[in-house]
């Protein structure tokens, strides 16, 4: 059986799928966009897009009682490899402890020309 997750605190799907589905324990955060849900703006520069990316999953977890330090695997989309280091300052600020698992993989485009998608899966 499977739940979806959904806060208005991150920005709605733009496509036919879920922000989140929990299934056996297991949530699996789609990938998300730098998009502000307050502005539907994107902020400049990846390492304040992988920031903002990071809030909206966060946002996805807390509705789901959860919180980053549930998040056993990351897969981080770039536009360009040359934005990892941007992207990696960021992303270093949301976990204490233990790292999750991550992949960065650069992509030949993304959604609505953004620099950073990220998703994740998280356990109870």
């Amino acid at each position: 059986m499977k739940k979806v997750i959904c806060s208005p605190k991150a920005p709605g799907a733009i496509g036919p799928y879920s922000q989140a589905i929990e299934a056996g324990g297991m949530v699996f955060v789609s990938g998300q966009l730098p998009i502000d849900a307050t502005t539907g703006l994107m902020p400049e520069g990846a390492e304040a897009q992988a920031k903002q990316s990071l809030e909206n999953m966060k946002s996805i977890l807390e509705e789901a009682g959860l919180t980053m330090a549930n998040i056993v695997k990351t897969t981080v989309f770039l536009a360009d490899m040359s934005l990892f280091a941007d992207m990696n300052k960021a992303y270093a600020t949301f976990f204490e402890g233990d790292f999750p698992a991550r992949s960065a993989v650069a992509v030949k485009a993304l959604p609505k020309d953004a620099l950073v998608e990220i998703e994740c899966i998280a356990v109870r």
